[in-house]
């Protein structure tokens, strides 16, 4: 039985094609903008919660106070809906200052247009660290809406990340002073707990007079911690009564910006700090480590790096560029397609970038890899299919190179294999190890060069002045190719720079281009070598502990040390 009741207008066929279609249009409204205060935490991308990955992941477009919020969309865990998400920094005003929060607002506003969702990222907490409440508003007055993901305050971070036990400390009081101090507050810092201050560094001497003004001991112990939560992180230790002095001098050797966010304790805490400065007391804590490769290729390597507290900076060393002739990798594609192999095998990262650009050049996704093998030399090649869709029937259980993947290959079977040919695709300059390694096993090996690697350009002069000079205190090779072509383009680390190499090979290239290295990785991998690094650096650490000298890092030896 219809649902209509019979005899009604709407089941009438005469006032069906009578009638005219009512219009709607009135009740279809534009989508509004939306912008989401997010919390990135105070500087260590791995504090990002949930909520701010998931947000930044299905962001229009990006807001950011400052470049060096970037850090934290570069972190493995965080992914944009597609590459072309607008990102606009803010700036600050020619006094160093943040822009007003009406500026930043029309800022936001404009992103906003069209019913975009635009993510504000904020350093430490939002609503606590940030002082968005303002920008907020004017959001709301300009027609949007918004909402908060929480962050980790750099309030209660930094202190830790200090090695401050706040959980002792009696009498806690939290307070910012971004601009300048007030009376109001320097009133409340006169009593015997633990103070914690988020301010600039130029307004650390005018909060210690304020602090000694209303009564606090001068010998209180103080620490004042420069880039709280990153691998920059710096402190100072004093006591009240010298800390104008101590601040003043530090900022004029360092040539810290007035303007810089700093963290200021003071108190019973303090004192408690030499046993529990965790993470100043990593092994390659305050380390520059020069990697000569891009930020994709040295990702997981970096990553395991800032583990250990060291900064990372990455100088590329190859350019990729298309094979000259592209008949013989279309060929290939088309062969692939058609049910030409049995295995396809990737020996790196532009590898299966050069693949997938071709199939995406005709249209084709991972769904035509359906019925075929495939093994990849290591992790990080496995992880690139695998964003692509793609699970990888192989990748070596022991070492991570041609070698061993050759060894793990399966020999060619007449019986329970099909097809004896493999399709490899790989660099103009690659090795033929694994190609003689399959050759051996029976199988069919059609390699073909899928990329050209060029020397990249040089890096800027400064970075190629630090390198020479000894500004960084080690550098990463994972190949004989990084250590010619770093040589080539930027020539020689110093001599104090400590070499760490992915294994022997790579060893002996750095000795013929006059490098004595330092450390080489148990096993011919990333990871692996970065763990290498961080343990001859603690040993090193351990030899001037048993010495009773302070612990300087190898750009140090020769210089000042900086502040401890």
């Amino acid at each position: 039985m219809p649902d209509s009741v019979q005899g009604t207008p709407d089941t009438d066929p005469s006032a069906d094609s009578q009638s005219t279609p009512p219009d709607h249009s009135s009740l279809s409204l534009p989508t509004r903008g939306r912008v989401i205060f997010v919390g990135t935490g105070p500087g260590d991308p791995d504090l990002l919660t949930l909520g701010a990955v998931a947000a930044i992941a299905d962001a229009d477009a990006l807001v950011l106070d400052h470049e060096d919020l970037r850090t934290i969309l570069e972190h493995p865990s965080v992914s944009t809906k597609n590459e072309d998400v607008p990102v606009t920094v803010v700036g600050r005003q020619p006094s160093g200052k943040l822009q007003p929060p009406s500026s930043r607002a029309r800022t936001v506003l404009k992103q906003s247009t069209g019913g975009r969702r635009v993510v504000r990222l904020i350093a430490g907490d939002p609503f606590l660290d940030g002082g968005i409440a303002d920008e907020a508003a004017a959001c709301v007055r300009g027609g949007i809406d918004f909402e908060v993901v929480p962050g980790v305050s750099s309030l209660t971070a930094v202190p830790e990340y200090a090695g401050i036990a706040m959980q002792n400390a009696a009498g806690i009081h939290f307070a910012a002073a971004p601009d300048r101090v007030t009376k109001a507050q320097s009133a409340q810092w006169s009593n015997s707990g633990t103070l914690v201050i988020s301010t600039k560094a130029g307004l650390v001497a005018e909060i210690a007079d304020a602090a000694l003004a209303n009564g606090r001991p001068g010998e209180d112990a103080v620490l004042v911690t420069f880039d709280g939560g990153t691998t920059l992180q710096n402190s100072l230790m004093s006591v009240l009564s010298e800390l104008a002095e101590d601040i003043t001098a530090a900022i004029a050797d360092s040539g810290t910006d007035p303007e810089d966010p700093v963290h200021v304790m003071v108190g019973p805490a303090v004192s408690a700090r030499d046993d529990l400065s965790w993470y100043e007391s990593k092994p390659l804590f305050g380390w520059r480590v020069l990697v000569p490769r891009t930020k994709e290729q040295a990702g997981p390597m970096t990553t395991r790096l800032r583990s250990y507290g060291a900064h990372s900076e990455e100088v590329p060393t190859i350019s990729v560029e298309p094979p000259r002739s592209p008949q013989q990798m279309d060929k290939a594609v088309r062969g692939l397609v058609e049910g030409r192999y049995e295995w396809v095998v990737f020996t790196s990262v532009n590898a299966v970038r050069a693949v997938r650009e071709r199939f995406e050049a005709y249209g084709l996704d991972a769904r035509a890899f359906s019925g075929l093998k495939v093994a990849a030399v290591g992790n990080t090649t496995g992880a690139a299919l695998q964003a692509w869709g793609i699970e990888p029937d192989l990748v070596p259980t022991g070492e991570h190179s041609a070698a061993g993947l050759a060894a793990e290959f399966p020999p060619y079977d007449d019986t329970l294999d099909p097809i004896n040919r493999v399709f490899l695709p790989r660099a103009d300059i690659a090795t033929e190890t694994l190609t003689a390694g399959l050759t051996k096993l029976g199988w069919e090996v059609e390699d073909v060069t899928a990329y050209r690697t060029v020397r990249a350009s040089p890096p800027p002069a400064e970075v190629r002045e630090a390198i020479k000079t000894g500004k960084f205190d080690a550098v990463v090779f994972t190949s004989s190719s990084t250590v010619r072509n770093l040589v080539g383009i930027a020539g020689k680390p110093h001599a104090s720079t400590v070499i760490a190499v992915i294994g022997p090979a790579t060893a002996q290239t750095c000795i013929e281009h006059g490098l004595s290295v330092d450390v080489m990785a148990s096993k011919p991998s990333a990871i692996e070598l970065a763990d290498g690094l961080a343990n001859f650096a603690a040993e090193r650490r351990d030899a001037f502990l048993a010495k009773d000298e302070p612990v300087l890092r190898p750009s140090e030896v020769r210089g000042k040390a900086r502040r401890r």
